[in-house]
């Protein structure tokens, strides 16, 4: 028998009714409402209850076929649920325009990233995020996209390579400028699905340290992060949901949620979980 999911703060309290299909309130940017998504008969989420706020910075974790990639479609109007409701941005997920709602959130994702052309230039992969499309070709952009698209290179470190081909990056510079495009728009959700995979050490240290600033801005938009490695979880976010076969483990402020016995649940496999600081680390028990 699957356990009952532990929930760890009021915000991300379960028993919400799935049939209440009312708006949630303003600062809420997430919310699953008893959400299961099923594929080809595949329960991919059962039962998902969870909610963000605009000021909450929350990583999901959990092993491969977790549900994490799902859940991250979810949020970003991507995907539709099976059962359950879904609001994002206070929209309503089958209910409303999507290709307007998908404007409001910044993504970073694996797939989207294959879509860049190699040979496109790096100030222009975030430059046509302004029109949404992967690829510059007969837009026109004025001074003031221009000037962000530049201001976000440098914030991430890497405007240094703006006329440089997208395809001569290394892996941890075409991180940060994914995470520079994801954020052209100003976005008032940005939903980075492992941002640090692949990455050395060195390059993963960097995207971490540059991740703990964003968090830490007040100015920046709520942030999902999802990753497999609690190592790669930045300093500055606040939450954590842990997932396991399509369903929550735990879920709440992170230092009561990242620890040795929610891991063991979540991986399968006994932990013991490390704090210094504001950062983890695991290793098998």
């Amino acid at each position: 028998m699957r356990e009952e999911p532990v929930y760890l703060s009021d915000g991300a309290g379960r028993g919400t009714d799935a049939g209440d299909v009312s708006p949630p309130d303003r600062d809420v940017v997430i919310d699953l409402r008893q959400v299961g998504v099923v594929r080809s008969g595949n329960p991919l989420l059962r039962d998902v209850t969870w909610r963000v706020t605009a000021a909450e910075r929350w990583v999901v974790l959990g092993p491969n076929g977790a549900g994490k990639t799902t859940l991250l479609n979810l949020a970003a109007g991507r995907l539709h649920p099976t059962t359950g409701v879904v609001h994002v941005l206070g929209e309503r997920i089958g209910r409303t325009d999507l290709s307007e709602l998908r404007t409001r959130i910044g993504l970073s994702t694996a797939l989207l990233a294959e879509r860049i052309p190699a040979d496109e230039r790096v100030r222009d992969v975030v430059l046509t995020a302004a029109w949404s499309v992967v690829g510059r070709w007969r837009e026109e952009y004025d001074e003031l996209d221009e000037a962000r698209a530049a201001a976000l290179l440098g914030q991430l470190g890497v405007i240094a390579l703006a006329d440089r081909a997208y395809g001569t990056l290394s892996e941890g510079e075409r991180k940060r400028v994914q995470i520079a495009r994801a954020l052209m728009t100003d976005p008032e959700l940005l939903l980075l699905d492992e941002p640090a995979a692949g990455l050395d050490l060195g390059g993963r240290e960097d995207l971490v340290a540059r991740l703990a600033e964003l968090a830490r801005d007040e100015d920046s938009p709520a942030l999902v992060l999802v990753t497999h490695h609690v190592e790669e979880i930045p300093p500055g976010f606040t939450h954590a949901l842990l997932l396991r076969e399509g369903g929550v483990v735990a879920q709440g402020p992170i230092a009561e949620t990242v620890t040795g016995e929610y891991l063991s649940k979540t991986f399968g496999v006994p932990l013991v979980v490390d704090r210094a600081g504001d950062r983890f680390t695991a290793r098998a028990a």
